[in-house]
């Protein structure tokens, strides 16, 4: 017998000429947590987490948006929080996804009117412009600005997926890997809020995932109404909010209550 399929959750297995075409139902892993407007009962093993744009050209000195005169401090927000959550999912065994823009160098793949809201700033710091610091080019793929932030040392397992639109869903893997991976309940973290965090989990609504925002893993450096216009529709219109510290004592009650579970007879 071998099985056919990338993701742990959706897979064939063939023996013999015959196709079995059922799923893999494992016995739910649960984390309970406080959140906004309720508190929530996740499934360890339906859940992923979306870190958006923490990626040099948003987040580090030189960059894009530094160079364009973003104050960093605000998008550097989430790394301190992202340092402990991540490593906690990780060890609980939910999948961290760096969904970074990644854009194409021949600028194929961007409309007009994406390109003039990037460069409505001066087209020398737009889309694909030179870095000018000997940094390559903003947010092309395989450039140093595409990297994630060094401060955040993603792991080996982790899972990278490049962008070319606000939201993650458009013209990219994301939905297809997701779907491998049985994922139902989606985490979101990263910058800009208001932006591409809020787009993704807007169009992660509408597909039909659970969406839950961690809100202090995700910022913006638009000023502060956005914010809380964005945690408002969040909250009102497309999922959940929590905080990281709440989801990390979640995951130690978790571990606590699974080191205390009785084995299986016959195991």
């Amino acid at each position: 017998m071998s099985d056919l399929g990338a993701g742990p959750l959706n897979r064939w297995r063939i023996a013999r000429g015959r196709v079995d075409l059922t799923r893999a139902a494992p016995e739910p892993r649960i984390v309970e947590t406080a959140a906004e407007p309720a508190s929530l009962r996740l499934d360890l093993n339906r859940t992923a987490i979306l870190v958006i744009d923490m990626q040099n050209d948003f987040c580090a000195p030189g960059g894009w948006m530094d160079r364009r005169g973003v104050d960093l401090a605000a998008v550097q927000a989430p790394m301190a929080p992202l340092k402990k959550l991540l490593p906690a999912l990780r060890r609980a065994g939910v999948p961290v996804i760096w969904l970074n823009w990644g854009i194409r160098p021949d600028l194929l793949s961007l409309p007009p009117n994406l390109l003039y809201a990037g460069g409505r700033k001066g087209a020398s710091l737009g889309y694909g412009a030179r870095n000018g610091a000997g940094k390559g080019r903003f947010l092309v793929r395989g450039s140093w600005g595409a990297e994630i932030v060094a401060a955040l040392a993603p792991s080996p397992r982790d899972i990278r997926v490049e962008k070319s639109r606000f939201s993650g869903f458009w013209h990219s893997e994301l939905d297809a890997i997701l779907r491998n991976l049985g994922v139902t309940t989606l985490l979101f973290a990263g910058v800009n809020l208001d932006r591409c965090v809020l787009a993704t989990l807007q169009d992660a609504s509408f597909l039909g995932y659970d969406c839950v925002l961690v809100e202090d893993c995700a910022a913006t450096s638009s000023p502060a109404f956005c914010t809380e216009a964005t945690r408002f529709l969040v909250r009102e219109l497309y999922g959940f909010i929590l905080r990281s510290g709440d989801l990390i004592a979640g995951l130690g009650r978790s571990r606590a209550r699974a080191r205390r579970k009785p084995p299986r007879s016959g195991t």
